[in-house]
């Protein structure tokens, strides 16, 4: 009997350090300059990037989603995109599915929403399109936050949010 509750507590115990393990975090700047490239590959360009708007989160593996500015003037990508996207883990951001890999984001403003349109980096390939809601409680403007999920699960573009959802796989 005591070799089967200490093989539960055991058990329970390294359950407890794997959720804890997984956890997400907000990545420092140091981790996101390490990460996050000075050009972005986007199709065939490499896009300088502005990287005191460089955010991101990072779990207790060492996978990321973390994003940049694009500074896209006098390139194709202008009008296109705005953004630079590294994603480690799979994560839906409103309602699209995004696998790891290297994404550009860009989007059109629509009175009270943002229309953004995910672009696969490499090839310009669409991905898929959400909205951006105004989110009245924030009230700092900033080019790009993603916020840690145990504070709030969005992806906040100025002044507007785009929930999402970490895959845990």
């Amino acid at each position: 009997m005591k070799q089967i509750l200490l093989a539960l507590f055991v058990a329970s115990i390294g359950t407890i350090g794997l959720a804890q393990k997984a956890a997400w975090r907000q990545a420092s700047d140091t981790e996101l300059a390490s990460l996050l490239p000075a050009r972005a590959p986007v199709i065939k360009e490499h896009i300088e990037t502005e990287m005191r708007t460089a955010s991101g989160i990072v779990d207790g593996r060492g996978r990321y989603i973390a994003g940049v500015v694009l500074i896209t003037a006098g390139y194709s990508a202008e009008g296109k995109y705005s953004h630079f996207l590294v994603v480690q883990s799979p994560i839906k951001v409103g309602g699209v599915d995004l696998k790891p890999g290297e994404y550009v984001f860009g989007y059109t403003h629509s009175g009270d929403e943002l229309n953004v349109h995910f672009n696969e980096a490499a090839t310009g390939t669409l991905v898929g399109t959400t909205d951006a809601h105004l989110i009245p409680s924030i009230k700092g403007v900033t080019n790009l936050h993603i916020w840690p999920p145990a504070t709030r699960a969005i992806i906040q573009i100025g002044r507007f949010g785009i929930p999402y959802e970490l895959d845990e796989k």
